[in-house]
């Protein structure tokens, strides 16, 4: 086969593999390794087929393989955490990861926005992870490595924030969405955030404003409007 029908089978593939199409895409993906068992990304889509077909010790395998080949691919980093997770092997899964990251950080200039801004997407789905799983403290530790890598401030601080919610840390909480909104004024779901918490302190007056802000910015927005609604069938009179 030549090498051109072989950039055009892996592009058909991907196409498949991201519209779903596994059974075409895992067929396709058979033929491929006959022509090119050194690409990573072969056998990480084939991976991740395993794992939704529910063959995870092949998935793992395959997922490892991929990482041989490259140490640093981090979305076969991810997937093999994934599968480790859903196993129970938390501090394997996060030992992956950190070796795929380091690695790739270490091949890359740590200056380039791009590597960062990929790193830090990768920090954030680990972090996701671990959110889901209820390992609020790892949780925590992968947002605030995005948070030092990534442009996206404003929505990983709030999920740094929704960890100390979950590990009632209110105090915490408070004080830095009081900041986050201070120093992004325009960032609705922050606010929104910070409303119901003062609301849950019987701080009325203080909820009440930062659901007004939040219309100020967004008029028909549907849940500052509820919760204001809220507020008045409590009796109490809006702030103007």
């Amino acid at each position: 086969m030549a090498q051109i029908d072989v950039k055009e089978l892996l592009e058909t593939t991907r196409e498949h593999f991201r519209e779903g199409n596994y059974r075409i895409a895992e067929s396709l993906l058979q033929q491929l390794l006959l022509q090119d068992s050194k690409n990573p990304e072969i056998f990480h889509m084939l991976a991740t087929i395993y794992y939704d077909q529910g063959k995870f010790n092949k998935a793992i395998k395959t997922f490892r393989r991929a990482l041989e080949i490259d140490p640093g691919y981090t979305d076969a980093s991810v997937g093999l955490s994934i599968i480790l997770n859903d196993l129970g092997k938390y501090d394997e899964g996060k030992k992956v990861f950190v070796e795929a990251q380091d690695v790739l950080a270490r091949r890359n200039n740590e200056s380039d926005p791009y590597v960062q801004e990929r790193l830090a997407t990768k920090h954030d789905e680990l972090g996701e992870l671990y959110f889901q799983y209820k390992r609020y403290d790892e949780a925590l530790e992968q947002y605030e490595r995005a948070l030092t890598l990534s442009s996206r401030k404003a929505e990983l601080k709030m999920k740094v924030i929704e960890c100390f919610l979950k590990k009632d840390d209110a105090n915490r909480a408070f004080k830095d969405l009081r900041a986050l909104v201070q120093e992004y004024p325009q960032f609705v779901p922050a606010r929104l955030k910070l409303g119901i918490l003062y609301w849950g302190a019987k701080r009325t007056i203080e909820a009440i404003e930062q659901w007004e802000g939040v219309l100020m910015r967004d008029p028909d927005h549907p849940q500052a409007q509820k919760y204001l609604h809220m507020a008045q069938e409590a009796g109490t009179t809006l702030v103007t």
